[in-house]
């Protein structure tokens, strides 16, 4: 092989954004976690330029062990490794590598945690409470509750909402398009008290922007105060307030929101593979978790409820 280690990882990044179309987060990721694998490799087997046709199974599973040592979660160490079998298998693919070395090794095992939620009482209260704020008229408190209103209708990820512009809601016929991780979209509905809060929202932003004049962003939905597009921070803090207020202590995410929407579904009946394609999940699996929270809800009805439970 003449192309030196860097230039086949480079090869491969090129790859994944022009043939795959990957996000450029995602693509941060793979080089980030294969320069990592590549540092790694140098110094374990004491070269100075990888000769990526050597690396065998030993070689994967030292890179696994010390990232252990590392202290890396074993969702942290999934991903790398992830990363690293999607590299040798366009190795592979190039006739650079005879065999995929990755997938000699197995994946740690994750440990699958329910994730927190909110009940519709809680629900409930958090969203009564952002509406009367957000009736005084403060441009923040009226945009915090178009926020957390398309967050709870919609099931988005933080960077999903973020990334929404003005012309990718439709609040005429009740949608909003998302754009999702590797760039894929999707059409999700949006409910009535959604649609009002963001219809309020909108007249908000309007004086907003006539009032910063040119140097306003009139292409993003959610904006700061200065008229520029929310970041990924004031968005977090905002909705984190909130959270707070409703169930304090329990350190709920952003996400917190994302869960609450699928697990208020399943729990009114709705179908397992919609609820799939709601949330923009690849594959079903990621899915099932949020039936494991609804068979814990039914499971603690039944030990209250039962005379032999």
């Amino acid at each position: 092989m003449t192309a030196s280690p860097d230039d086949v990882v480079a090869g491969f990044l090129t790859f994944l954004e022009k043939e795959r179309d990957v996000s450029p987060n995602t693509l941060k990721a793979y080089r980030r976690d294969l320069e990592g694998l590549q540092a790694f490799l140098q110094g374990h087997l004491g070269v100075e330029t990888v000769a990526w046709e050597t690396i065998d199974r030993l070689a994967m599973r030292a890179w696994l062990a010390q990232l252990a040592r590392r202290g890396l979660s074993k969702r942290s160490s999934a991903r790398m490794l992830s990363a690293a079998r999607s590299f040798f298998r366009f190795l592979h693919r190039a006739d650079v590598v005879e065999a995929n070395p990755a997938r000699a090794v197995g994946s740690p095992k994750l440990d699958r945690h329910l994730p927190g939620h909110l009940d519709r009482g809680q629900v409930e209260t958090m969203l009564s409470a952002a509406a009367t704020r957000a009736q005084e008229g403060r441009f923040t408190d009226v945009r915090d509750l178009a926020i957390l209103e398309l967050f709870y209708t919609a099931g988005l990820r933080l960077s999903e909402l973020r990334g929404i512009d003005r012309r990718d809601l439709d609040l005429l016929g009740g949608l909003v398009k998302v754009r999702g991780k590797g760039r894929k979209e999707r059409i999700v509905p949006v409910g009535e008290a959604a649609q009002r809060a963001l219809r309020a929202y909108e007249r908000a932003r309007d004086t907003l922007l006539a009032q910063v004049g040119p140097a306003g962003d009139r292409t993003a939905c959610f904006l700061s105060q200065r008229g520029k597009r929310l970041s990924t921070r004031a968005l977090h803090d905002a909705v984190v307030a909130w959270l707070g207020e409703v169930d304090e202590g329990a350190g709920l995410s952003t996400h917190a929101l994302r869960h609450t929407f699928a697990t208020h579904l399943l729990d009114g009946g709705a179908d397992l593979r919609a609820v799939q394609e709601l949330l923009g999940h690849a594959s079903i699996t990621t899915t099932q978790i949020y039936t494991h929270t609804s068979v814990e809800r039914l499971q603690q009805v039944h030990r209250q409820a039962h005379p032999r439970a």
